[in-house]
């Protein structure tokens, strides 16, 4: 049988997405093709034609994500910083906004003193994303990852080994619960950077059915207001950070205020600062150890 025009195959999906509700339907549709032809987005241009049992598999994952199953399930793939992360059922999707906390981690990273490895630790690591992708930038840092939820330790741990094949600086994993008092005591008074996206969303919040129905509920909910989490893990991130150390806490955009009053209602902890995304709504607290 002859080849077939890719471009109108691509049309037709994007329409279709765009009928199931999906947000961005024209880049799913463009990033399908381009995971199933091995290629870059970008290059899709130099595919003009495929063969028709192609076109076939293609419509058959458009067709999945019309059901709303994620993006990433499909493909199999997030990425955060300079790296790919497998992700799939049983683990929270990385999302864009968190490239934000990376990137203030990172600058963070710049100040700290060079009289000493940096350590950074990232609480509730779920895929590992942000502690991999801090790894990768900075080889010359400890990095720990700790996550509690027994599914989700296996994709940190599938990603760290992925990341090591790939010549990164290894990081430690740790299947710890980030609210216990005990939290990591063996480096208490050590940690230049602690990261976290925790779950923080209200129990009672609508969310996109992608999100609702295939992202695992402990990473997402944090009690009635959000902060079931995040306001225990405080005094352990007090506990763990050297005087000067810093930390970054993504939260809802409903609850800034909460993780503002948690810091600072601990008393150790100086210039609390609220942190916009690029559509300027609340995206991460930080603060700094006194």
């Amino acid at each position: 049988m002859s080849r077939i025009p890719l471009r109108p195959v691509i049309v037709e999906a994007v329409e279709r997405l765009s009928a199931a509700g999906v947000g961005s339907p024209r880049a799913d549709a463009e990033l399908l093709a381009a995971h199933l032809l091995g290629v870059e987005r970008g290059r899709l241009v130099l595919v003009p034609m495929v063969e028709p049992e192609v076109a076939d598999r293609y419509r058959a994952l458009v067709q999945q994500r019309a059901r709303r199953i994620p993006l990433q399930h499909l493909t199999g793939v997030a990425a955060m910083g300079g790296i790919d992360l497998a992700v799939g059922p049983g683990v929270f999707v990385p999302r864009p906004e968190t490239e934000l906390l990376f990137a203030w981690a990172l600058a963070q990273l710049e100040t700290v003193r060079h009289d000493h490895a940096p350590v950074v630790v990232d609480l509730c690591a779920g895929s590992g994303a942000l502690a991999l992708a801090v790894a990768q930038a900075r080889p010359d840092a400890l990095v720990h990852a700790v996550e509690v939820d027994p599914a989700a330790l296996q994709w940190t741990r599938r990603n760290a080994e992925a990341r090591i094949a790939a010549g990164d600086t290894p990081i430690t994993v740790h299947a710890a619960d980030v609210t216990a008092p005990d939290l990591l005591t063996e480096l208490d008074g050590t940690v230049d950077v602690v990261l976290s996206n925790p779950p923080y969303i209200p129990v009672g919040a609508l969310l996109e059915p992608e999100v609702a129905e295939h992202d695992p509920h402990p990473a997402l909910f944090g009690g009635p207001d959000g902060l079931d989490v995040i306001r225990p893990m405080v005094p352990a991130i007090a506990r763990l950070l050297r005087s000067g150390g810093a930390t970054a806490i993504e939260h809802d955009d409903s609850n800034a205020a909460g993780v503002v009053e948690a810091f600072t209602a601990d008393g150790r902890f100086i210039e609390i600062v609220e942190h916009p995304d690029l559509a300027g709504r609340p995206r991460f607290v930080a603060a700094t150890r006194r």
